[in-house]
């Protein structure tokens, strides 16, 4: 039976996941770069090693309440279609291995724009494990080009 690896992450006491191929890398807290007239998901830009990287705040992107004051997000740097792209998280959590025959549709319970942006989720012991879309996540910046006057 196939099976699939997932670096995983809190956000708002949830567990998601991203394909590990798709991570480069997990760092800590780095200072960032506003970028006026971004949308609020766009927290900024950050410099990794000399290459410029846009910061999503998945909080946000996903619609959860945002993080607490005081509380450094993570990033989870993965490569799209799109480029380089950082995922602002809560915590980061292990990589896990899960059969594809545990994959489901998501569940109704996710309502609106979220909706399309989970894959669908994996049932694990105690806890279910959302397969985010990265593509669909970092479709903000798309909607921003659609929407910015003078693009």
């Amino acid at each position: 039976m196939a099976s699939q690896q997932f670096c995983t992450f809190l956000l708002d006491g949830r567990l998601f996941g991203v394909p590990v191929p798709a991570v480069q890398e997990v760092i800590r807290f780095q200072p960032m770069t506003p970028v006026p007239l971004a949308p609020p998901a766009v927290k900024g830009l950050i410099n990794l090693r000399g290459q410029i990287v846009l910061a999503i705040d998945l909080r946000c992107r996903l619609g959860l309440p945002r993080r607490a004051d005081g509380a450094p997000p993570i990033n989870v740097v993965i490569r799209t279609s799109e480029g380089t792209v950082s995922l602002l998280v809560d915590e980061i959590g292990e990589v896990i291995e899960v059969s594809e025959s545990s994959f489901e549709a998501p569940p109704d319970t996710l309502r609106g724009a979220v909706r399309g942006m989970i894959l669908g989720v994996h049932k694990l012991e105690g806890n279910l494990l959302h397969v985010l879309d990265s593509g669909s996540v970092c479709q903000v910046l798309a909607a921003t080009d659609a929407t910015t006057p003078g693009r």
